[in-house]
């Protein structure tokens, strides 16, 4: 563990993993209750479309994926508000195109041919002091957002049109919730690559939902879980010489597996 602790890029994994846990905590629980996982699917995929256009333009990658992802998060908000039943279709239409436009645009790249594994499955061991800073403040944005609008975020969560009622603006909190999940998702992809951040965003929030009354505990327990899957992942990877995304949703993945296990046990 000293041997591990004394390399800079472990130093930096594992700050940033305890750094994404707060986002995923705190966004993952209000995607989570508010049934937005596929959403948060579609717009992470979707962000590879803004990597393409990174690479094609030759701007910075997380700056491509930030705006990408805030455009395709708002179009969806704008979609589903209007209409309910096909969303899904629509998701996975823009899902799609997302991921085409990235690929095809990097194929075009003149002299630049990028590993895409990195950012399918992650690359928390080449994270650097800029995208430590994105996701830091990223957290700092999240948890003040939550702390001055608690109650609104509560009330449109639980019950949306009771929260009209008391005067909550649902229309514009859904939007601000969108926007906050495009860009939790551009800092977890650099953990965990954007086919698995769906993961780290509900598997801690449905565990941490069990031992949660309000959901501020929730987003407490939450953080604290994947911070906690992120250290082990992060351990057994190097140990083992794995890919960090991949170890780190192994662990996630048994646990969840092993909680649904014993609720359904305890339930007979």
């Amino acid at each position: 563990m000293q041997e591990m602790m004394s390399l800079t890029f472990m130093q930096n994994a594992f700050l940033g993993g305890i750094l994404v846990s707060v986002a995923c905590g705190v966004v993952g629980s209000l995607v989570v209750i508010n049934r937005m996982t596929f959403i948060a699917g579609g717009v992470a995929h979707g962000a590879y479309g803004g990597i393409g256009l990174a690479f094609y333009f030759g701007f910075a990658p997380l700056l491509g994926a930030s705006v990408f992802s805030i455009f395709l998060a708002l179009l969806v908000a704008f979609i589903t508000l209007k209409d309910k039943d096909r969303f899904d279709s629509v998701i996975g239409a823009i899902w799609a195109f997302g991921m085409a436009l990235g690929i095809i645009l990097i194929d075009l790249t003149p002299g630049y041919n990028v590993d895409l594994m990195s950012y399918l499955f992650g690359s928390i061991l080449a994270i650097n002091s800029q995208t430590l800073t994105y996701i830091f403040s990223s957290d700092v944005a999240f948890i003040l957002l939550v702390l001055l609008f608690y109650r609104q975020f509560s009330a449109i969560s639980f019950d949306s049109e009771f929260a009209k009622l008391r005067g909550v603006n649902s229309t514009l909190f859904y939007y601000t919730l969108v926007v906050m999940m495009a860009f939790c998702v551009v800092a977890t992809i650099q953990v965990v690559g954007l086919i698995l951040v769906i993961a780290l965003m509900t598997i801690p929030p449905y565990i941490a939902e069990i031992f949660s009354k309000k959901l501020g505990s929730m987003m407490f327990f939450s953080s604290l879980i994947s911070a906690i899957f992120c250290t082990l992942g992060l351990i057994l990877s190097y140990k083992f010489n794995l890919t960090s995304g991949a170890s780190i949703i192994i662990v996630a993945s048994v646990v969840f597996f092993t909680v649904v296990a014993l609720k359904r046990f305890r339930r007979h």
